[in-house]
């Protein structure tokens, strides 16, 4: 029986040059590795991200692709992009998930596990 799986890494960092922590503005960007660990070729048709700031205040993100390409992974093979989002707090998380479709028609979901967006200045907190 076929075997579906693409294995997700994420590397977050903070962006001090595209952030204004004065207005609240915090910027963060993400460098994903997709990889896939399965036994059949398959694509990444679209995401769907959860991102939420240390307030609670949840933003959905969904959209075709990845950075405006959808790529086809045989077995083995890596997709690595980089992105970002802005968030009004300094902390917060992200969480999501990709839909894709194997070359053999079969479709399934990968889940991007969470991650923390965390500017680094490690506020006490009273």
């Amino acid at each position: 029986m076929a075997h579906y799986a693409f294995q997700v890494e994420v590397r977050p960092r903070y962006l001090p040059e595209q952030s204004a922590p004065e207005e609240g503005l915090y910027g963060f960007a993400y460098t994903i590795t997709i990889t896939n660990v399965g036994d059949v070729a398959a694509q990444l048709i679209s995401r769907h991200w959860l991102i939420t700031n240390a307030l609670g205040q949840v933003e959905e993100v969904k959209g075709l692709g990845v950075v405006g390409q959808q790529p086809l992974l045989r077995p083995g093979e890596a997709f690595e992009y980089t992105s970002g989002c802005r968030l009004r707090t300094p902390t917060g998380t992200m969480e999501g998930s990709y839909f894709c479709v194997a070359e053999d028609g079969e479709r399934f979901e990968v889940d991007i596990p969470a991650f923390v967006l965390d500017d680094g200045s490690r506020r006490v907190l009273h």
